[in-house]
């Protein structure tokens, strides 16, 4: 960890004025170095009081995006992932979009024996992360509206030695690692419909993308690219329309409660390393996890096959397997299990 990552981090977790020399002996810097450090996270931003006996205090909320706070949010929850690529920006057009393409300029993840190359252990679990976003996508091209100040969105890339087995859970497991977070940030209960939506208060709050990288030599997915969007706050940039169907966290900054204030890039690390981690954890138990967070097993929705003039067909859903499809139940008493597609249930003059 840098020194100005270090010095950032005991500022966060000190309330109190903070002597520039018990600085300096944490970060094993000496005190200009620790001054710099101080200086250019003042550079970024983020309001550090100076005081007469050369001691430092962060003031307020504090919710900049800047890769140094990532980082040190990251590693903090996350020493396992300490070392892993970030790259932090204040707009971008999608951070799917640019996992690609660094992906696509960095030559080969794996060698001809299959081991991870270079390049495929620096891009390993790494993440990327932007406060806005100007062409934001969700599934089948739909446009994910990501306006500044109000979410945060961000995509980690997950590269295993094995490549990707399974990866229709990849999605569902980065679902649940949403919920994760929303409860142990803000003790909320989210819940998932299928296959890629978390929901509260019966409204969208988190939509997640799910691209595989291939290897057309070897046809193997050799990595994922898992975008993930979390509405935090309400914004005008919501159209009257979308607002029927998309929720948020909470509705106004100005609303919440001090006690449940996290910064937005915590929040980002929070849903980064929670991924992460996820995708090493027991398969069974997670969809288990999955399956009790549906709000859709037992409902009757519509089915909308992906192949282009397959009619639309109601059915009951029935439950969620290994994995991590829907098996529903059709009006002629046929039992199928979907992969790909999409469900939609009526709710009053809205479908969710």
């Amino acid at each position: 960890m840098k020194t100005k990552e270090k010095v950032l981090q005991i500022l966060q977790n000190n309330n109190d004025c903070v002597s520039g020399e018990f600085l300096a002996n944490e970060c094993e810097v000496s005190r200009a170095a620790v001054w710099k450090a101080v200086k250019s996270l003042r550079d970024d931003g983020f309001l550090i009081e100076g005081t007469t006996n050369g001691g430092y205090k962060l003031l307020g909320q504090n919710d900049l995006f800047s890769k140094e706070a990532f980082s040190t949010e990251f590693s903090a929850s996350f020493p396992n992932f300490s070392n892993s690529h970030i790259e932090c920006f204040e707009k971008i057009d999608s951070t799917n979009n640019y996992a690609k393409k660094i992906l696509s300029e960095c030559g080969n993840l794996r060698d001809e024996s299959g081991n991870l190359t270079d390049a495929g252990q620096k891009y390993h679990n790494s993440v990327i992360v932007a406060e806005c976003q100007t062409a934001g996508r969700g599934r089948l091209g739909r446009e994910f509206v990501s306006p500044k100040k109000s979410g945060i969105y961000l995509s980690v890339i997950y590269a295993p030695e094995n490549g990707i087995q399974d990866p229709a859970k990849l999605t569902a497991f980065s679902a649940v690692a949403v919920c994760r977070t929303l409860k142990k940030l803000f003790n909320l209960d989210a819940q998932i419909k299928w296959v890629n939506d978390v929901f509260l208060n019966g409204k969208k709050v988190s939509g997640i993308l799910t691209e595989g990288i291939v290897n057309f030599e070897t046809r193997k997915i050799e990595a994922a690219i898992v975008g993930i969007g979390l509405n935090i706050f309400e914004n005008d940039d919501f159209s009257a329309e979308l607002k029927k169907v998309a929720g948020s966290i909470f509705q106004y900054e100005n609303d919440v409660d001090t006690e449940k204030k996290v910064s937005r890039i915590k929040i980002a690390a929070q849903i980064a390393g929670e991924t992460l981690s996820i995708f090493s954890e027991d398969s069974q138990k997670v969809i288990n996890e999955y399956r009790e967070k549906s709000f859709l097993i037992g409902k009757k929705v519509f089915v909308h096959p992906v192949i282009v003039n397959n009619e639309v067909y109601e059915a009951t859903v029935l439950d969620i397997d290994q994995n991590a499809a829907l098996v529903v139940k059709t009006l002629d008493g046929t039992i199928k299990s979907l992969n790909s597609g999409e469900v939609s249930i009526k709710s009053e003059s809205v479908i969710i």
